[in-house]
């Protein structure tokens, strides 16, 4: 599959992503408001949420992969395998 040239990509994506990011910004405003910022702050999600801005921010390729990432656990081979359910 071909991409999109990036000029077509932007023109048709652009609404979408402004609309993701100024969700974004008013979750964020919301949490500095609130009570206790501090503890926001120093909350580990916060720091994904930093984390998966920085990958956004980054020139590198493979933004969505590495935000994927960022909110993923680790393998850990020693995870149960599902059982079935009947």
């Amino acid at each position: 599959m071909t991409p999109l040239p990036a000029a077509r990509a932007l023109d048709q994506y652009f609404l979408e992503a402004r609309s993701k990011l100024l969700d974004l910004a008013a979750i964020l405003d919301r949490v500095g408001r609130g009570s206790g910022p501090e503890a926001a702050a120093a909350d580990p999600r916060a720091a994904r949420i930093r984390q998966a801005l920085e990958a956004l921010l980054s020139a590198d390729p493979g933004k969505a992969e590495r935000v994927q990432q960022i909110f993923s656990l680790a393998y850990d081979p020693a995870w149960a395998r599902p059982q079935p359910r009947f």
